[in-house]
């Protein structure tokens, strides 16, 4: 039998809690690293295998998850990764592109997993919406639309876009297999925070469909709207479809409606609606299997840090838009 492979989770808060609770569901030994004592003493990990001090269990473990504030992903990552150490790390794997891409490379040169937290993509929805796509089931896309919004309490390390709209421009990315070819955003700080991150934030993404005419993909995130909005559209040509993400098990809904040129102008035909069951797996738990799967057998996972890079590259380019209110270009 396979030994337990020694697992080490940096970080637990609102969503470190979560991972702690998979993990500790998983076969592994499991360490844990946490700076607040009271969060430690609450895991219910042996004393032996929990410290204030991540780096202390460095020559110990074989793999970290790291769950901490997003500007300390690099330099922990790093550090990991230099120690020979196998690394999931959770979205955005850095606040700068060069960061990622530094990372990337590190774990390419060393041949190391570097797995990135984009949990959307673990969702067996995404995964039918991405074949759908591939196999044609949708006709030519004209447009992807995505809301993630809801009144909570802002991250106080990122902003919205990326905190939440990268969830969607990764997911764009991999139901469509390609990045966009130009972003324009715009986003705002109506909390009046010192630091002006933003807490509003509507994207505008074109990607080249292949034939000349562009997809229009447009990504509306926020902290202010009531309620709880975690919804994906697909529309094209022969069909549509709709992904609520908060539905366990009946999550889209797909409507064969389509325009139709006749004598008297374009009408609108609307077809069979029907409603589509998906096994209420927990993401993050998938998430992590793949992780430890990619460990065992040292093969890439299904999101890596190119991914990842990829992700906030186009974040920085929306983030450009913001700021100067022009289309950005995303050369390839």
């Amino acid at each position: 039998m396979q030994q337990a492979k020694r697992i080490l989770l940096i970080g637990l808060g609102r969503w470190g809690v979560n991972h702690l609770r998979v993990l500790q569901s998983l076969p592994i030994e499991l360490f844990v690293a946490e700076h607040e004592a009271e969060r430690l003493k609450l895991s219910g990990v042996l004393p032996t295998r929990r410290s204030a001090d991540a780096h202390s269990f460095f020559p110990v473990i074989d793999a970290a998850v790291v769950v901490t504030p997003a500007h300390t992903h690099f330099d922990m990552c790093r550090d990991l990764l230099k120690a020979g150490k196998d690394v999931f790390v959770e979205k955005p794997i850095s606040l700068k592109s060069t960061e990622g891409k530094e990372l990337t490379e590190l774990a390419k040169r060393d041949r190391l997993i570097l797995q990135v937290g984009h949990i959307f993509r673990f969702d067996p929805a995404s995964v039918w919406m991405r074949d759908g796509i591939a196999e044609g089931r949708f006709g030519e896309i004209k447009m992807l639309r995505a809301n993630f919004s809801g009144f909570k309490r802002p991250r106080r390390d990122t902003g919205v876009t990326f905190a939440d709209s990268i969830h969607f421009i990764d997911l764009f990315q991999f139901l469509l297999g390609t990045s966009p070819r130009r972003v324009h955003a715009m986003m705002r700080s109506f909390l009046g925070r010192a630091d002006e991150l933003d807490d509003e934030s509507l994207i505008i993404l074109e990607y080249d469909r292949g034939d000349g005419d562009p997809i229009l993909a447009t990504i509306e995130a926020g902290y202010h709207l009531p309620g709880k909005v975690r919804e994906l559209t697909i529309v094209g040509k022969n069909s549509s479809a709709v992904c609520d993400y908060n539905v366990a098990q009946y999550k889209i809904k797909t409507f064969e409606n389509r325009h139709v040129a006749g004598d008297g102008g374009i009408e609108a035909v609307e077809g069979a609606v029907h409603q589509l069951e998906f096994p209420p797996e927990e993401p993050l738990r998938a998430e992590l299997v793949t992780f430890l799967d990619a460990i065992a057998t040292r093969t890439a996972p299904l999101v890596d840090g190119a991914d990842g890079t990829e992700a906030v590259r186009i974040v920085e380019a929306a983030l450009e838009s913001a700021r100067t209110g022009k289309w950005i270009d995303i050369p390839e």
